[in-house]
């Protein structure tokens, strides 16, 4: 069974090859983001395996239709980059990979708290320049403080657990509150509730039509005077520009992204040697207290080796007429 993998990097043919068995799957890695222009290169390849900004609208899953694509095994638990309607009418089946490794993400969200709040990332620059001095760089304890967890699946569990391991008090919102956070003494709150009482506000939740900017001026205005934002989830849950006069303005005191509205031109590239051409990023990386990596929140070993393992499970399985982890259009 013929499969291209779109938006494919070193690490992923390290791990998919490691985690292939001979279920009849032969593996083709694409480095090119699937989209209108590179959807041919999918012709003849009856499973597409694309990456979270790889372009899945109705255009491009009518080109791949017609190339003979059956399948769409998504290597993510997210799926709002897909037109589902349009799949279904294709007759396209969807699979995705629910859970891989929480803690990968979790964890990640915590370097940031923990960075952000001690200054890791310009006492690491000033003592590389030989600056020994300790002027800018004072933190505060993170035990006593309130955070607040927007959303608590799995990855957002996990973090709420890690933070209560600090002696943080917890807040949490979701339509589903999970009876082990609340024995560790969390107390879910509608969201105003949370984001005017937290300290930390770190958000876990999938991207949907309804939160869609669930970050914006108007949620920014209720924040404590200080407080600290914390994205791992889906970029657009934020209005990024807000952000910028939030800052600017010391509402919002600290400021950590893995992901970008606007990242799929950009993320999983190296664009060092070109202008960036993107001013609401280029203003936001001016701030000495914003930290933006690139989307790598997933990228451990652990995580990377069950996404491959999952993906091909869901290829195989779906071959063999017994198709799990789909995704109903």
């Amino acid at each position: 069974m013929r499969t291209i993998l779109f938006s494919s990097q070193a690490y992923d043919r390290d791990s998919f090859t490691a985690a292939l068995q001979n279920d009849g799957i032969e593996l083709h890695f694409q480095p090119a983001r699937l989209s209108l222009d590179t959807a041919a290169l999918a012709h003849g390849h009856e499973v597409v395996c694309p990456f979270i900004n790889d372009d899945l609208s109705a255009p491009v899953l009518e080109q791949l239709a017609a190339g003979g694509t059956r399948l769409i095994a998504l290597r993510s638990a997210g799926y709002n980059h897909v037109d589902l309607p349009a799949a279904r009418q294709l007759g396209l089946s969807v699979v995705r990979v629910p859970a891989y490794s929480p803690h990968a993400v979790a964890e990640h969200a915590v370097a940031l708290i923990l960075a952000l709040n001690r200054r890791l990332h310009r006492a690491y620059n000033r003592t590389r320049e030989g600056d020994f001095t300790l002027h800018g760089l004072t933190g505060f304890d993170l035990v006593g403080k309130t955070v607040g967890v927007v959303g608590t699946g799995q990855i957002g569990s996990t973090f709420a657990k890690i933070m209560a391991g600090f002696g943080c008090k917890l807040l949490c919102f979701d339509p589903y509150p999970n009876p082990a956070l609340q024995a560790l003494g969390a107390q879910y709150v509608d969201l105003p509730e949370l984001l005017a009482g937290s300290h930390i506000i770190s958000l876990h939740c999938p991207l949907t039509a309804h939160n869609k900017h669930l970050i914006n001026s108007a949620s920014l205005a209720t924040l404590k005077r200080g407080a600290m934002l914390i994205n791992t989830g889906r970029g657009a849950l934020v209005d990024t520009p807000a952000l910028i006069d939030a800052l600017k303005n010391g509402q919002l005191g600290y400021l950590g992204l893995d992901v970008y509205e606007e990242e799929a031109q950009l993320f999983f590239e190296d664009r060092s040697d070109l202008p960036l051409q993107d001013d609401v990023l280029a203003r936001l990386l001016t701030f000495p207290n914003v930290i933006i990596t690139a989307h790598q929140a997933f990228l451990t070993h652990e995580a990377l080796n069950a996404i491959a393992s999952t993906t091909l499970d869901n290829i195989a399985a779906w071959k063999n007429g017994t198709p799990h982890n789909l995704i109903d259009g």
